[in-house]
């Protein structure tokens, strides 16, 4: 027996889901663990100018890239990049930043950018990068000194703090990326699944790597939470009609064949 029709774009569809899946888990949960090595074991506090630093990294790369003419040229309209950037900086500022980029609103939103102006993940980050790090390395200093008291320009810098902070950028590079290519490809559930999943991984390397304080009662039964919940919507949109199920429907096939015949005249008997 052949495949089955709308098989092929369904089973095509599942590789670069899961590279997806995979990079973005990969580059979040990376930038997380060294970004805490960073502010916990040395003491670089400074959690609104590095976000600038590690924007303007990405703005570099993709000014790279369209330099060399491996990014076309995209339109974003001053309004809705202005919007972004406040909405964006106003989170990284709070320090939710993984509430940002694990909720709804801001899933939908990105999404809607995406398919209006047909921009690719890149293309997105070309607009926006340039625009979050110009106002948080000039808003960035002032914050962190008023949260810390301490100031970016005196801190006794050295190669292992230097190397930290590049390993960063450069993990942020790929996790700036791989948030709008999921954004891109995935359902709003699938996406939540998927920021679910990278906070479990997250406080458990924590609780491996930096102790006990990182993980309690409260913790591990919300992990155990999101664990029941991720298994149940698997579950529930692979049956038929389920969310994800739904994305790909087998084209109505129509018989050409009774189609296109004519109609059949019955004979009356006469010559």
């Amino acid at each position: 027996m052949g495949a089955a029709p709308g098989g092929k774009p369904a089973e095509s569809k599942v590789v670069p889901d899961a590279a997806a899946w995979v990079f973005n888990v990969v580059t979040s949960v990376g930038i997380i663990m060294v970004n805490k090595a960073l502010m916990g074991t040395h003491g670089f506090g400074f959690v609104t100018t590095l976000p600038g630093i590690h924007f303007a990294t990405t703005a570099l790369v993709a000014l790279i890239l369209k330099s060399l003419g491996y990014l076309e040229p995209s339109y974003l309209p001053l309004p809705e990049l202005m919007k972004y950037v406040i909405f964006a900086n106003i989170s990284v500022v709070g320090m939710n930043a993984s509430l940002m980029w694990n909720s709804v609103g801001f899933y939908q939103y990105i999404h809607h950018l995406q398919n209006k102006y047909s921009l690719s993940a890149f293309n997105l980050l070309g607009h926006t990068a340039p625009a979050q790090a110009a106002s948080l390395l000039l808003l960035g200093p002032f914050v962190d000194l008023w949260l810390t008291n301490n100031r970016v320009d005196t801190y006794r810098y050295n190669n292992v703090v230097m190397f930290f902070i590049a390993l960063s950028c450069v993990i942020a590079i790929g996790t700036n990326l791989s948030q709008f290519i999921c954004i891109g490809r995935f359902t709003a559930v699938s996406f939540q699944v998927l920021g679910h999943m990278k906070t479990i991984l997250v406080l458990t390397l924590g609780f491996i790597l930096f102790g006990r304080e990182s993980l309690n009662v409260h913790v591990a039964f919300g992990m155990i939470l999101a664990i029941v919940g991720m298994i149940w919507y698997n579950h529930a949109s692979s049956r038929p009609g389920g969310k994800e199920c739904q994305d790909y429907r087998e084209p109505v096939q129509v018989d050409i064949e009774q189609v296109d015949q004519p109609p059949q005249v019955k004979p009356d008997g006469k010559n």
